[in-house]
């Protein structure tokens, strides 16, 4: 199973941004993500067309599964 944890900020011009971190060390805790949100939005080193980091949002990790299916002739 694949893991991605995405997480949700808000921009200066009022826009939501995500940023997805592929399998991401387990088990996730809250308070680690919290830590790191909030280096990002200190940091303030990423700048998107819709506007730089201001604030978190939301963290959520994604959890994929998938299975090749045979096709017929």
């Amino acid at each position: 199973m694949k893991q991605t944890l995405e997480l949700a900020f808000l921009t200066d011009l009022n826009k939501t941004v995500h940023l997805q971190i592929p399998n991401p060390k387990t088990p996730v805790s809250t308070s680690d993500v919290t830590r790191a949100m909030d280096a990002i939005v200190a940091a303030n080193i990423f700048s998107f067309p819709t506007g730089r980091i201001v604030k978190k949002v939301q963290a959520k990790v994604n959890s994929t599964d998938s299975s090749a299916i045979t096709l017929g002739q």
